[in-house]
């Protein structure tokens, strides 16, 4: 069992999880960051859950409805037989909004005989802080705690409450629903209404796969990746999560949990990078309004990450009244790392700026903050490049002059000129091109290890990183230039486990690191793929796409000896990465381009 088999349902306002067995283990409302109302996954008694209990002779098997982020899961005994839809509403109003409500629909479908299950609902909100009290009412159960905030979550449904809310066997005899809500709701809730926001939200979600690029290898991974990253956009600033969850740790019994249920600019910006190429514009102008709204006018203090809603004040504390994933405490919320200086975001976001102009008509105002924006992060990139920071992997301690920072402050020149070149501005050009190739030649001279004979984690180390093999794929070194196979050959040596990849070994200020950290696997797998060993790569590909979990998901890490899923989840960079990879082997070609070529 990869311990962390849920499916994932969302509309882009929040999101929930939910096991194999149908289990409703976490969820935040009304927003991605709120206070849990469920958080079993965290503590597995006090967390909270909506479970269905059912005898020992049903199978359950579970499955998204093909191009949605619906899930069905099915509980069959041969005779009887039965599912739960379980989906978030979303979908266009008539007027062009969206309708995404605090909302979590359940729809009972009966399939067969005369099932019967019992129903666990336990919520526990506000982190399960204080205590939950459920009120049986007329229409719903309101669950109420007034712990931190006075809060409170309706749950509706047409089979009877009370037998629901005490757990008695229930005999299905019709489709039924249950609805939770965050608000109470204003119009009478019905099994009609459930069905056509059901409807509604299917329709939505198979035009936006429908729109989504297709490509002749690997469609259903690239699409179940893309329909992962628009679960983790929030709609209403455009920022990107790094994934849906809070302290899943990155190995069993550590302390490395962390809280991702933010905008990282780096994570956000290479999923905006992805997304836009599948031709999602809308997603990429709601992100770089996002980022236009956060950066100030011309000053230098663009942090890495910020809270959905452009805070910047992400204060870390921990929930010692959970036990944490598996007993892994500390349960942290909030995240002190938006603190940290980390000199790679401003190429990261450049090249996003970049693919923006070249990709996208910029309306004017549009561009020219953007252009604002570019020059602003030339000079930021002018002021500090030579400065070390704590980098890609945000080292909570010395900092150092990590080559992908370099890397990166380099790509911000270069994307930059690029852009002024693009709109004919080209009074800075001489200036930044003499900063660009400045920069080039020092990561050629100081980031290279002769004795290693490979490009290193930072200045001056041994130790091998394998950010490193992003060199070539940010148009740094040709990919059969011998630095970079070295660098590739040497990569493999120090960090490939199984196929699987070490972001480091040096150690960190938690130890040693002892689980794979999954975009690295991709990125190796791609520059195994750029040097031509594209066979080994192929292979090495199918074997990590086999160790996703039963829905096709991936979490931040996995686990080197049993390969089971560890950390947050699901977690945008490993899905934008394999993404990436997967358009790679297709030779970016879509699967209109391969039928045209075999008409033509």
């Amino acid at each position: 069992m990869n311990n962390l088999d849920y499916g994932i349902i969302g509309n882009c306002q929040s999101a929930a999880l939910i096991s194999k067995y149908g289990s409703l283990d976490w969820c935040c409302l009304p927003n991605f960051d709120s206070y849990s109302v469920f958080a079993k996954i965290l503590d597995e008694e006090k967390g909270g859950s909506f479970e269905i209990l059912v005898s020992d002779d049903y199978k359950v098997s579970q499955k998204y409805i093909n191009k949605t982020n619906i899930l069905v899961t099915e509980f069959n005994n041969g005779t009887d037989a039965f599912e739960f839809i379980d989906f978030m509403p979303r979908y266009k109003n008539d007027d062009g909004t969206f309708y995404a409500p605090s909302d979590i629909v359940r729809y009972v479908k009966l399939l067969s005989g005369e099932p019967k299950f019992r129903i666990k609902y336990d919520p526990k909100l506000e982190y399960a802080m204080g205590k939950t009290d459920n009120e049986l009412k007329t229409d719903f159960i309101k669950s109420i705690t007034n712990e931190e905030k006075y809060d409170t979550l309706y749950l509706y449904s047409d089979l009877d409450l009370e037998a629901v809310l005490h757990g008695r066997e229930i005999t299905l005899e019709d489709n039924a629903y249950f609805l939770i809500s965050y608000h109470e709701k204003i119009l009478k809730q019905s099994l009609e209404r459930c069905y056509l926001k059901l409807q509604r939200t299917r329709v939505y979600w198979m035009n936006w796969s429908e729109n989504t690029t297709s490509y002749k290898l690997y469609n259903q991974e690239i699409l179940r990746s893309a329909l992962v990253l628009k679960l983790l956009s929030y709609e209403k600033s455009g920022a990107v999560l790094a994934a849906a969850t809070t302290s899943l740790p990155e190995t069993i019994g550590e302390v490395r949990n962390w809280d991702y249920r933010f905008c990282w600019i780096r994570d956000a910006s290479m999923v905006i990078k992805v997304i836009s190429d599948l031709g999602h514009k809308r997603l990429a102008q709601r992100f770089l309004q996002f980022i236009i709204d956060i950066i100030p006018d011309k000053d230098e203090k663009i942090q890495i990450m910020y809270g959905i809603n452009g805070e910047r004040k992400l204060t870390e504390k921990t929930l010692d009244h959970l036990s944490g994933y598996k007993g892994s405490t500390p349960v942290r919320i909030g995240n002190a790392a938006y603190h940290q200086k980390q000199n790679d975001i401003y190429g990261i976001l450049m090249n996003v700026i970049y693919q923006q102009f070249v990709k996208f008509d910029c309306d004017l105002d549009n561009s020219e903050s953007l252009w604002t924006i570019s020059k602003s992060i030339v000079h930021i990139v002018n002021v500090n490049w030579e400065k070390p920071d704590k980098g890609i992997w945000e080292f909570r301690t010395e900092e150092r002059h990590f080559t992908f920072s370099k890397l990166l402050c380099w790509v911000a020149v270069d994307r930059a000129i690029k852009i002024a070149e693009l709109i004919n501005k080209t009074d800075n050009i001489d200036k930044w091109t003499k900063l660009r190739d400045r920069i080039y030649n020092d990561i050629y001279e100081n980031a290279w290890n002769e004795e290693v004979q490979a490009y290193t984690q930072s200045y001056g180390s041994p130790d091998l990183d394998a950010s490193t093999l992003l060199m070539e794929s940010y148009g740094f070194i040709e990919a059969n230039d011998p630095r970079f196979i070295n660098t590739v050959r040497a990569t493999e040596k120090e960090l490939c486990n199984d196929g699987l990849m070490y972001r480091y070994k040096n150690k960190d200020d938690f130890g040693l690191p002892s689980s794979s950290f999954t975009i690295c696997s991709f990125w190796f797998i791609n520059s195994l793929y750029k040097i031509g060993e594209q066979e080994k790569a192929k292979k090495l590909f199918d074997q990590l796409l086999s160790y996703s979990n039963h829905l096709g998901l991936f979490s931040e890490d996995i686990d080197f000896k049993t390969k089971r899923l560890l950390g947050n989840f699901p977690q945008a960079y490993s899905h934008l990465a394999l993404i990436e990879t997967a358009v790679n082997f297709s030779g970016g070609v879509t699967k209109e381009e391969k039928i045209m070529e075999t008409i033509l």
